[in-house]
Parts: structure tokens; sequence; C-alpha cells
């Protein structure tokens, strides 16, 4: 299965009725996953049709994952966690700037997804938020957010059925608060659904 290293990331292309299997290793550990049309990269995940499609900001198996042209793209297949995060956007430099005060801050997921995207023609402006695999954000009632430690433990994983041809963004996650302050690799596996 190949591995993602500690504050990295990869693209590669998916094929529709593909699976993705995306495997949190040692536990506690995020994964941002971006996606993109195959044939038209405008098109993209998308965090508010997908929520606003599901009725709920936690989205688990059955759920469907939409583009920004309200076309399925994923459906969540098994899933052993149950907890992911669609609101917060990929870490970044800059995040790492306003919010922990780094004077000199890793590029982040944000930048690791830039540079493997590049590729395949798609710059850093068309990245979305991501469907943050594994990643822990409770809403309390005053509507504050909070982000903890991931659920997922060594093992676990989460398969993503892929409904359209993709470009798949994935890291393994760079901010320290997301992952309980432990840097940690990240594994995946495409596999054709036999």
């Amino acid at each position: 299965m190949p591995r993602i290293p500690p504050r990295s990331g990869v693209a590669f292309p998916m094929k529709a009725g593909q699976r993705l299997v995306v495997t949190d290793p040692f536990g506690e550990q995020v994964a941002d996953l971006v996606a993109f049309n195959l044939d038209d990269p405008r098109e993209v995940i998308s965090s508010g049709r997908s929520i606003d499609y599901a009725g709920k900001i936690y989205l688990s198996t059955g759920d469907e994952l939409y583009s920004n042209r309200s076309r399925a793209m994923f459906r969540i297949g098994e899933d052993h966690v149950g907890r992911h995060d669609f609101l917060l956007t990929p870490c970044s430099a800059e995040m790492f700037r306003k919010l922990y005060g780094d004077s000199e801050p890793h590029r982040g997921c944000f930048g690791n997804l830039a540079a493997a995207l590049a590729p395949y023609g798609i710059s850093g402006d068309q990245i979305p938020v991501a469907f943050n695999v594994f990643m822990n954000v409770p809403v309390h009632a005053d509507g504050s957010i909070t982000v903890e430690p991931p659920l997922s433990r060594a093992g676990d994983c989460t398969v993503f059925e892929a409904r359209m041809d993709l470009i798949v963004g994935l890291t393994a996650c760079s901010a320290g608060q997301s992952n309980n302050f432990a840097y940690k690799p990240i594994d995946y596996l495409v596999h054709n659904d036999d």
C-alpha cells in the first residue's frame, strides 16, 4: 500500500467505479482530500453543496461528496471512524503565521497539494475546502468550533467510491493541532471495485 510521508502530499487520477482506501496506520492523523473532474478541473469538490444536500456537517457511510456543479464525485463506503471535517480549508504557511505566529512556517497541506497537483495543470487558486479525513472539529452550541484529536486509531480506514473520472489530491496533514501534535504518515490504495 502506498504511503504518504508526514507533512507531504500526492496527486493521482481515478476512474469512475474505482475505490480509494485512506488508512491511518498509526492513529490520530488527518488526511486532506480534494478532487477535480479529470476532463474539466473547473469542476471541483464542494463542501457547501455536499453539506447542503446531506443536511448535516458530519458525512460518513452512504453520503455523497458533490462538486460545485452538484454532481456526485465520491460516495463514502466503509468508514471505521465516522467523524471527518468538511468546514476548514487546508492548512497553509499563511495559517501557521496568523494562528500560531510561526516566523518560518511549513507550507502546509495547501502548499503540498499545490505542488502535487501542478503537473495536472491545477493551480493553488483552484484548491477548494478539503474533505479532511479523520479530522475532529466539534461545533459548539454558541457556534464556535474547536479542533480536537482525531478519533481514528491505528489501522482505521475510510473508503471513497469514485462516481466520475477524477484527479485526486491527498495529504498527510501538516497541522500539529489537527493531529494531536504528532506528524504521522497516511496510507492509501486505489483499486477496482471487484
